[in-house]
């Protein structure tokens, strides 16, 4: 309806000479255009054209629901008038029940000749829009050059019929001329004094008139392919950035995969290449250029509507089922008869920087890399789907230095031989996927996954296949993690700047660093190729564990600003040194892969205070006892940071007390002790005894220090009379306040003293939870396999 509220302003300016041409009272009304506005603007009207017959049954159904909908709109109406003119313009669209496929046609040139209208007016100021990749001209493509074009065409073939006209009159008069000729002569009359004199200036008249219509016309068809070839080079830039946002959505950019109206341009550019190419054969004269041109043009925009619309998984195992769609944007103009199969290899990144050459060797074996291009009349699309593919098995590239075969990129390669209607050859077509990375192991998932990050956020447009820089600017990275954790997790709530500030320290391997990271560059080695100091993972493998966790077990705490997330020691130590004993944070782990631990203020022994981190809380520990029941359980911890008293804050986190069991059986339930409470009733200080923070094994069978023991619940501790809980108002998002800076300096030497109130901290590493009932899940069904 856009384009009527457009038009329904500008209509105050027309003419009424201009509004019966464009919405002629006899056959639709202007009536008609407004009050089936939106109706109108939602159907497809651009598949009516005289010589297409086959859309005959389709424009018959729009003409009974236009009669159907003016009807019932006139019986709805109180105004009298309305009612009665209503009914009496549905009552002559009966006109067109004889011709339906000519309603269709009208409506078609009523709402192109309104877009041309629309823009040749003056442009309107837009609100400014953000663009957000390279070369991106417009969410959708602009059909008001193609309408341009299409009423070129239009004038192309109204020339042709007058000149056809004007040379059937110069032909009879030609005629009478040559019967007028011999009584003159034989009489001896004079020409200059007889009607011949007329008709001889009139063929005269006739034949200028011809000649300066031939050029016109001549003039006009260079003029249109000219245009088509504007149409069809913004129509190929804007497949290309639908195709670069498609490679973007890897990383959680926002992607349109709405591809309809990007197939409506090509079906609209096909058709004129027909017109125009009908025209210069109905000349009868070759013009060998613009023949040339035409063929050029229409070869391209056929080879360049085959579109991925459903790419393969990025990281693929073999011998595992996987599935891919292929769409073809002129599926509707497709030759029947002979089915159109496509067949899928797997190249590797040598073979995809040369499609245009013969393939060379076979790199890998597809299984069910076959499937037939079907047209879908719901969806208007035609698509082919491979449903089952799998790779059996892959041929890798001799490997460079330390290169890993996680870092290798291939592709699948579509190809078929289609033929379109009115085209007497077949063309072969292709298109590959997005680069896949192929692996034989789940261990080689997290590293695979790296390659496609890097390759997704960082490659450029048009580039060599599959080259990527080896080193980015810090910003880069950081809003690539940034953009990937909030799409993977399925929230609006951003890393902020202090987790910025504390990944870069933690890739750049520079804690006490405090200036800013943004214009230092990080290279791939960084990111996934050498290990972090002091640990055995790299920077993304770390990250993506810390992702993980968050997506499956802490989405909603992230999400409503409950947990502070990535934050460095000396961060924690300014935040809390002040705060009253039992205020605590949750942060990510910056020693294990995909923890979340509790950091929070004690008293010491002497009556000082120090900062203490309970042992962090893995993935297999929330699926034992989730965070909100845990933070429950522990009494030394009461108020989240600033001060927010945590029943107020975590309560519709905590489960509900299960039922009494059936049977007569005694009921049991799992409670969290932290370090020396788990060996007695009553909760005493927290051991002063430093654990180093290390990673846990992932490959053997360790116990699980985290397993609670199976007790009554303990009751929350007391809250400190000394603090004065604040209220958090139902759904809203925590805020944090941020008494620190990056670019604030940090005495490490801070960090090693010990002090009591309005003195120094002493730091604790970790306090683990309560470890004696150490039991492996693992370990037991292996026990009970043996």
């Amino acid at each position: 309806m856009a384009q009527w509220i457009h038009m329904s302003q500008m209509i105050q300016c027309l003419s009424d000479d201009t509004l019966n041409n464009l919405y002629p009272p006899s056959a639709f009304p202007i009536e008609v255009r407004h009050f089936l506005a939106e109706w109108i603007e939602s159907q497809r009207w651009d598949d009516f054209v005289p010589e297409n017959v086959e859309q005959q049954s389709k424009a018959q159904t729009l003409l009974d629901q236009t009669i159907s909908m003016l009807q019932s709109i006139a019986q709805q109406n109180a105004n009298v008038v309305d009612r009665m003119k209503l009914m009496n313009i549905s009552r002559n669209m009966a006109m067109f029940q004889q011709q339906p496929l000519q309603f269709g046609v009208l409506v078609r040139e009523i709402l192109t000749k309104e877009r041309v209208l629309l823009a040749t007016r003056a442009p309107v100021p837009n609100p400014p829009q953000y663009q957000q990749y390279p070369n991106r001209e417009s969410s959708f493509p602009n059909m008001q050059d193609v309408d341009h074009l299409v009423l070129k065409v239009l004038e192309v073939q109204d020339i042709r019929q007058k000149m056809h006209q004007l040379q059937e009159e110069l032909n009879w008069e030609r005629q009478n001329y040559e019967e007028l000729q011999g009584p003159i002569q034989q009489n001896g009359l004079d020409p200059a004094k007889s009607e011949i004199q007329k008709l001889q200036n009139h063929i005269q008249q006739l034949e200028y008139n011809v000649k300066a219509l031939s050029t016109k016309r001549f003039q006009l068809l260079k003029e249109c392919v000219d245009c088509l070839d504007q149409c069809q080079t913004r129509l190929i830039s804007r497949l290309k950035v639908w195709r670069w946002e498609q490679h973007k959505a890897a990383i959680g950019q926002p992607f349109d995969d709405n591809l309809n109206p990007l197939q409506t341009w090509c079906e609209q550019l096909l058709g004129v290449n027909g017109k125009l190419r009908q025209e210069l054969m109905l000349i009868g004269e070759p013009f060998p250029e613009l023949q040339e041109r035409l063929g050029q043009l229409l070869q391209v925009l056929i080879q360049s509507s085959l579109v991925v619309d459903k790419q393969p998984p990025q990281v693929i195992k073999t011998q595992s089922k996987f599935s891919t769609t292929v769409r073809y944007l002129l599926g509707e103009k497709v030759a029947p008869g002979k089915p159109v199969v496509l067949k899928a290899q797997i190249i590797n990144e040598l073979q995809a920087r040369s499609l245009g050459s013969v393939p060379g060797d076979n790199v890998g074996e597809l299984i069910n890399n076959t499937a037939i291009l079907e047209h879908n009349t719901a969806s208007k699309s035609t698509c082919a789907t491979f449903r089952n593919m799998s790779i059996k098995k892959i041929k890798r590239a001799d490997r460079k230095g330390s290169e890993s075969v996680t870092e290798e990129k291939f592709a699948l390669l579509f190809s078929t031989e289609i033929t379109i209607t009115g085209c007497d050859t077949p063309y072969r077509i292709q298109m590959i996927s997005l680069p896949v990375v192929v692996i034989v192991h789940g261990s080689q998932d997290n590293n695979a996954l790296a390659t496609i990050i890097w390759d997704c956020a960082f490659s450029e447009p048009d580039r060599v296949p599959f080259m990527v820089p080896e080193r980015v600017p810090w910003g880069m990275m950081y809003s690539t993690l940034n953009s990937k954790f909030t799409a993977e997790v399925q929230t609006h709530h951003n890393l902020d700047h202090y987790n910025q500030h504390f990944l870069a320290q933690k890739i750049f391997d520079k804690p006490d660093f405090a200036d800013d990271f943004s214009n230092m560059m990080v290279s791939w080695a960084q990111f996934n190729k050498e290990v972090l100091p002091g640990r055995p993972f790299t920077f993304w493998q770390w990250f993506e564990g810390v992702m993980e966790l968050t997506k499956k077990h802490l989405k909603t705490y992230w999400s409503e600003g409950l947990i502070f997330g990535f934050i460095g020691k000396q961060h924690l130590h300014l935040i809390l040194k002040d705060r009253p004993n039992g205020t605590f944070l949750l942060r990510f782990s910056d020693s294990e892969i995909g923890g979340i631990t509790i950091a929070y203020v004690s008293a010491t022994e002497n009556g000082g205070q120090k900062i203490q981190n309970i042992q962090p809380f893995t993935k297999r520990d929330l699926e034992i006892r989730s965070l909100g029941d845990r933070i429950r359980d522990i009494n030394h911890i009461t108020y989240l940071y600033p001060e927010f008293p945590k029943h107020e804050v975590f309560k519709k986190f905590y489960s509900e007390p299960q039922a009494s069991p059936v049977g007569g059986y005694i009921p049991v339930s799992l409670h969290t002790k932290v370090g020396t409470e788990a060996g007695s009733t009553s909760p005493p200080a927290p051991s002063m005894t430093p654990v180093a923070e290390s990673p846990r094994s992932t490959g053997g069978f360790s116990g699980d220090p985290t397993f609670p023991h199976e007790q009554a619940p303990a009751t929350a501790a007391g809250r400190n009379s000394s603090l004065t809980g604040r209220n958090l108002e139902p759904g809203s998002r925590h805020q944090f306040p941020q008494p620190f800076s990056p670019q604030e300096s940090i005495n490490q030497d801070i960090m090693e003293e010990e002090f009591r109130p309005n003195s120094s901290v002493g730091f604790t590493e970790h306090i683990s939870t309560d470890n004696n009932m150490d039991l492996d899940l693992d370990t037991i069904l292996q026990t009970l396999d043996q």
